[in-house]
C-alpha cells in the first residue's frame, strides 16, 4: 500500500441499517457467517475484485484492501431501525431468503440485533402496517430523535464511526418542489413545519445522518438525497453522500447489456421490461403511487446509454416500458424479462430475449457491504458531497441536475470511475479515461 493520507480505519464501524427486513437480515447473517469463516461473502467487490495500479513493468493486480486502507468485517457493529419488533434472527427466519442451515450458527448475534422503533409515515407506504413506530410530534421531531438514536448506538457500542444504510421500503414519489428542498434554511424550516406532503421520512433520516457525521446511503429509489438542500447539507458536514437504489437485477443486466448496443451501432425499437417478484417489496411496489417511484428510477437508465442527440437514426424513437408485479408465491426470488426490439442493416428487426431468476437480497447483500465499505473509506479520504465513483452499485447515479449534468449509467463507465477513485485515494495515477 503506497502512502496516503486516509485515516486509518481504527475501532467499531457501526453499520445502521433502515430496515430489518430481508434484504437487511441477509446483509448482516452474510458478514456474520464470513467472519467466522462459515461462509464467502461472493458478489462483494470490496473483498473480491482486484484493480490494476501501476502500468507497464509496475503494473500490479491488488485487492482493494491492499490499495485503501478498507475496515474490517470483523469490526462491524449492526444496528436496525424497523416498523416490526421482531429481532434480525426472527426476520431472517421469516423472511426465508437463508436456509435455516446459514442462520442459526449466528443466532445468537441475530437475536441481539432488535430494531429500534421506526420514523415512519404509513402514507408514504400504505401497505405496511408495523406497531414498532416512534411517536413524533412532526418531522423536527422525528429528525432529532434519529439523531439520538444514532448517537446512543454509538456511544452504547463503543464505535469509532457510523455509516446509515436505507434498506426499507420504496416511499411514494415526491417531486423536488424547489421552494422546499432549494436549500438547507428551506429543508430545515418544512421539516419544523411539519410539511408532511415535500418531507419524507427518508429525508429525516438522510438530513439526521449527515448531522450526527455518518454517511447516508439510499438503497430506494426515495426522493431524498437528490435534492440541492442534502448536497449542501453534505458539503456543510463533510459527509459522502451518492446516488440511489441498488442495482442488483434487470437494470443491472440493462446497464451491461445496452452498451453492446450502441458499441456496435445497432439500433433500438423497444425495450419491454417486466419482473414478478413476493417479497415485503413487492407487496409495497404493487401500491401505484409507490410503484412511481421505482418506475421513474428504472426508466432513467437507457436515455442516458442509448441517446438520441448522440445517434438519432439509431436511438430517435424507442418505446421503453418496464412493469413490477407482485406475485407471492415467488417470495424474494424476483423474476425479470427483458424483451428487446433492435434493428440492424438496411433497418431488419431483430430481437433478443433475457430472462434473469436472480435472488433479490442474495445481490443485494454484497452491494450493502461494498456501499457501506467504500462510503466509510470516502468519509476518511476526506472526500464529502456527491460520490459519482460509487455510481457503479445503484440503479440512479447522483448528478447536479440542476446544471444539466447528465448521470452516468453505462455499467462499464461506472466501473472505470471506481477503479480510478480507488487508485487515486490508494495515492496511485487514476489512469484510466471515461469515453
Amino acid at each position: 500500500m503506497k502512502d496516503n493520507n486516509i485515516q486509518a480505519a481504527e475501532g467499531k464501524l457501526g453499520i445502521m441499517i433502515v430496515g430489518n427486513g430481508a434484504v437487511a437480515t441477509t446483509f448482516m447473517t452474510g458478514v456474520l457467517m464470513a467472519r467466522k469463516g462459515l461462509a464467502k461473502p461472493i458478489g462483494s467487490m470490496t473483498q473480491y475484485d482486484k484493480i490494476r495500479v501501476g502500468s507497464g513493468k509496475d503494473a500490479k493486480h491488488l485487492h482493494y484492501r491492499d490499495i485503501v486502507p478498507l475496515a474490517s468485517l470483523d469490526d462491524i457493529v449492526f444496528g436496525t431501525w424497523d416498523v416490526y419488533p421482531q429481532n434480525a434472527f426472527q426476520s431472517a427466519m421469516y423472511c426465508e431468503v437463508l436456509q435455516e442451515k446459514d442462520i442459526m450458527p449466528v443466532k445468537e448475534e441475530l437475536e441481539a440485533i432488535v430494531p429500534m422503533p421506526a420514523a415512519f409515515d404509513r402514507n408514504y407506504a400504505k401497505r405496511l402496517d408495523g406497531d414498532n413506530v416512534k411517536q413524533c410530534a412532526n418531522r423536527w421531531d422525528m429528525v432529532q430523535q434519529i439523531r439520538k438514536d444514532i448517537s446512543t448506538f454509538k456511544a452504547k457500542n463503543n464505535c469509532s464511526r457510523i455509516v446509515v444504510l436505507w434498506a426499507a421500503s420504496t416511499e411514494i414519489y415526491v417531486s423536488v418542489n424547489m421552494q422546499v428542498h432549494d436549500t438547507i434554511e428551506h429543508l430545515e424550516q418544512a421539516m419544523k413545519a411539519d410539511d408532511r406532503t415535500n418531507i419524507a421520512p427518508s429525508m429525516c433520516y438522510a438530513y439526521a445522518s449527515l448531522m450526527e457525521g455518518a454517511p447516508f446511503i439510499m438503497g430506494a429509489p426515495n426522493t431524498t438525497l437528490d435534492i440541492p438542500a442534502m448536497w449542501q447539507l453534505a458539503e456543510k458536514t463533510r459527509m459522502p453522500i451518492t446516488g440511489k437504489d441498488f442495482k442488483t437485477g434487470q437494470t443491472l443486466v440493462k446497464s451491461g447489456f445496452s452498451p453492446i448496443i450502441s458499441t456496435r451501432c445497432l439500433g433500438l425499437s423497444g425495450w419491454f421490461s417486466t419482473n414478478i417478484l413476493g417479497n415485503r417489496d413487492g407487496l409495497v411496489l404493487d401500491e401505484p403511487e409507490n410503484f412511481r417511484t421505482k418506475e421513474v428510477s428504472k426508466l432513467s437508465t437507457l436515455n442516458t446509454i442509448l441517446r438520441e442527440e448522440d445517434q438519432p437514426d439509431l436511438y430517435g424513437d424507442y418505446y421503453h416500458k418496464v412493469r413490477i408485479n407482485y406475485y407471492p408465491p415467488r417470495g424474494d426470488n424476483k423474476e425479470g424479462w427483458d424483451n428487446i426490439d433492435i434493428f440492424g442493416w438496411m433497418n431488419y428487426p431483430m430481437q433478443i430475449k433475457i430472462n434473469f431468476l436472480c435472488r433479490d437480497s442474495i445481490l443485494a447483500a454484497p452491494l450493502c457491504l461494498d456501499l457501506c465499505l467504500l462510503s466509510d473509506l470516502a468519509m476518511r479520504a476526506g472526500r464529502y458531497g456527491i460520490q459519482r465513483f460509487l455510481s457503479f452499485y445503484l440503479k440512479t447515479p447522483m448528478h447536479d441536475y440542476t446544471q444539466n449534468e447528465q448521470p452516468v449509467n453505462n455499467l462499464y463507465q461506472q466501473y472505470t470511475m471506481l477503479k480510478n477513485a480507488i487508485r487515486e485515494m490508494g495515492g496511485y495515477e487514476a489512469d484510466e479515461t471515461l469515453d
